[in-house]
């Protein structure tokens, strides 16, 4: 049974979202990157986050130089954006999703329709379930779409309210595979972003051996980026700007403070930290490093193996010229070398357990992965409000 759905409810929907739509925010510590924009989208590309790019550097720029040392990724927000420094690799997100709803016109706009038009969905009785079903298929449509946009890899969002829960977490991801299956989006081709609990660690452990490749974010302590490399995850996401913010305003976290009593920035220092780990133990964790401010911040990370930067800070990168002798004057500050150097203490080369990693996080960790946790799940509670508002859909 063909089903064509039409723009009045998005329509509808659009403008119930206006009334505070000007930020959507991954969660408080988040996501792969900073705050998300929508009121000065212009045109219908929402939000991207990428994994990888392909930036077209020149050959005498500052943003030439530092990609030859970590992989530089754009914050792409708006299609201008996309087009400036287009990624090789996306999110799709609950986030996402909300924001091809508030703007109807997005490119994005017919998977999310198709979703809300699935017979299989449909026919479940259950409301709650039905939503759920909708949503599936919506994550899995805009991230089908976006693996035909981009050449990298795709990362799937998995519901935050299954952070505590092993299994739910796997199972959520085999549902997830099996649609992404049925669109002939192929495993290689995706990643799925779990939250940093023990529990979201131990789902990444048990995914990984089965050939799932994971993405762990809301990583804000030494505990939880070894516990995490431990268990084979793909991708390790620590947020630098977010561990300075919370410094600022708070005391008490003895990682924190050994990091500032050494002179040195928390989120930079956690990063270095981790990439030696991996490094020097063989783990086969790709590090990202996400919420960077400044270009300083990015110098100080060179060779970490990806770098999410703001496009005020390529941008100012890509207009900066380097004579040719000062190109070769980036230094490389991370590096298996200097990780092979790098001296860790008996209680940080421990198997890391439920346990150990509780006892580990200091308040900031477990500050930032609450606040984070409460935006994801409030931002999924949203999707499926407005789901339930819109459907049925016209011709259902």
């Amino acid at each position: 049974m063909s089903l064509t759905l039409k723009s009045p409810p998005f329509s509808a929907l659009s403008s119930s979202l206006q009334h505070g739509r000007s930020r959507f925010l991954p969660g408080a510590g988040s996501t792969a990157s900073n705050l998300v924009l929508f009121n000065n989208a212009r045109k219908s590309f929402p939000l991207i986050r990428a994994s990888s790019s392909s930036l077209d550097t020149g050959s005498n720029t500052e943003l030439d130089a530092v990609s030859s040392f970590s992989e530089i990724v754009p914050d792409t927000v708006i299609f201008d954006d996309f087009e400036r420094f287009p990624p090789t690799a996306a999110t799709v997100s609950s986030s996402l999703l909300l924001g091809i709803c508030s703007l109807p016109d997005t490119v994005f706009r017919n998977a999310v329709e198709m979703a809300l038009a699935d017979s299989t969905c449909y026919g479940l009785e259950n409301a709650d379930l039905r939503l759920s079903c909708f949503v599936n298929k919506a994550l899995v449509n805009v991230g089908g779409d976006l693996a035909k946009l981009v050449p990298g890899r795709v990362s799937t969002e998995v519901d935050p309210r299954l952070a505590y829960d092993t299994h739910g977490i796997i199972r959520k991801v085999h549902d997830l595979l099996k649609l992404y299956n049925e669109i002939n989006v192929p495993p290689e081709r995706l990643l799925f972003k779990i939250p940093s609990t023990w529990q979201g660690i131990e789902a990444s452990r048990l995914l990984e051996s089965e050939g799932i490749q994971t993405h762990l974010t809301f990583v804000y302590s030494f505990a939880q980026a070894a516990a995490a490399a431990q268990a084979g995850a793909s991708v390790i996401q620590i947020f630098v700007g977010r561990l300075r913010d919370w410094a600022r305003n708070h005391s008490g976290d003895p990682e924190i403070e050994a990091a500032i009593s050494r002179g040195e920035d928390p989120g930079l220092a956690l990063v270095t930290k981790a990439y030696n780990y991996i490094h020097k133990n063989g783990h086969k964790s790709k590090l990202m490093a996400a919420a960077v401010r400044n270009k300083q911040d990015l110098f100080s990370l060179l060779g970490v193996d990806y770098i999410i930067a703001p496009l005020k800070v390529l941008q100012s990168l890509k207009d900066s010229v380097t004579a040719p002798d000062e190109k070769y004057s980036f230094v490389r500050r991370l590096s298996p070398e200097s990780a092979a150097l790098y001296n860790f203490s008996k209680e940080e080369l421990v198997k890391w357990d439920q346990l150990s990693l509780a006892s580990a996080m200091g308040p900031a960790a477990v500050d930032l992965l609450a606040g984070g946790l409460e935006g994801y799940v409030n931002q999924a509670k949203r999707v499926e409000e407005l789901f339930g508002k819109i459907w049925p859909p016209p011709n259902v």
